[in-house]
């Protein structure tokens, strides 16, 4: 079985909050900039490959009045990123101690998962992880599955993925793998048992 993991949420802590909390006195206000400016939307673009200069701009342009906090989410984005999820990180290097074929599939700027990289060794036990930002791909997208398939020469239905988005799992179970939605690192160990893998 070859288990690929999704690396945010699921490995790796990632919340814009955390820098966010630091930046904003009102919680509401806060909450409100990442809904309204800085949302999801706006930074799955950066996931998908925009580059970061761009992407300042178009949110300056809907928003000038916060170009300093606009900026600060690339200034400061790894003030998002903690450390790893501990349960999901002990059951990958067991994972690994087996000799169990890992890989990932994360829906991740390229620019700053090379700094991310750079933080956490651990992501050097993956054989492939296939980044969005520099494929130009984004989860769900069935072209993503394919290409770390392509890549390493996969079967499909030998490859179970892990992610924290249950549309991402039906993505990749729609092209036939098998799927775990993350929501604990307890649940992603007892489903792997029950499977047999560990």
């Amino acid at each position: 079985m070859n288990i690929v993991f999704d690396l945010g949420m699921v490995l790796i802590e990632w919340d814009p909050r955390h820098l966010y909390r630091k930046v904003f006195d009102d919680p509401d206000r806060m909450e409100w900039f990442l809904a309204e400016v800085c949302h999801g939307g706006w930074n799955l673009e950066q996931d998908r490959g925009r580059d970061w200069e761009d992407a300042a701009t178009e949110a300056i342009a809907r928003h000038p009045a916060w170009a300093r906090e606009i900026r600060l989410y690339r200034e400061r984005w790894m003030e998002m990123v903690p450390g790893p999820i501990e349960g999901s990180l002990q059951i990958l290097e067991e994972l690994d101690a087996r000799g169990t074929p890992l890989y990932a599939i994360t829906n991740w700027n390229g620019e700053t998962f090379r700094e991310t990289r750079a933080r956490f060794s651990f992501l050097d036990r993956f054989r492939d992880i296939v980044v969005s930002g520099d494929e130009g791909l984004i989860k769900p997208d069935p072209a993503i599955f394919a290409l770390l398939c392509r890549r390493n020469n996969l079967e499909p239905a030998h490859c179970l993925f892990i992610d924290d988005s249950l549309k991402n799992v039906h993505g990749a179970q729609a092209v036939g793998w098998q799927g775990h939605h993350f929501t604990t690192p307890e649940r992603l160990r007892a489903d792997l048992v029950s499977r047999g893998v560990i």
